[in-house]
């Protein structure tokens, strides 16, 4: 899964992850990162997103 990446070059990029955004932001940051890969996959599949916008009306 990490190619190459031995363990301290993971260790360093956990604590370059863990200094830039701060303990407390890491979730949110993994979890906009999982819904990102999330549509990402389902975008190459082809699935289409459900939209909550109402269709545009024809202009007269």
């Amino acid at each position: 899964m990490f190619g190459n990446l031995g363990f301290w070059e993971i260790l360093l990029i956990a604590v370059v992850v863990i200094v830039l955004f701060g303990a407390k932001r890491i979730p949110d940051v993994m979890k906009g990162l999982g819904e990102g890969i999330r549509s990402f996959k389902k975008g190459i599949a082809g699935e289409a997103e459900p939209t909550d916008a109402k269709p545009a009306k024809k202009a007269e």
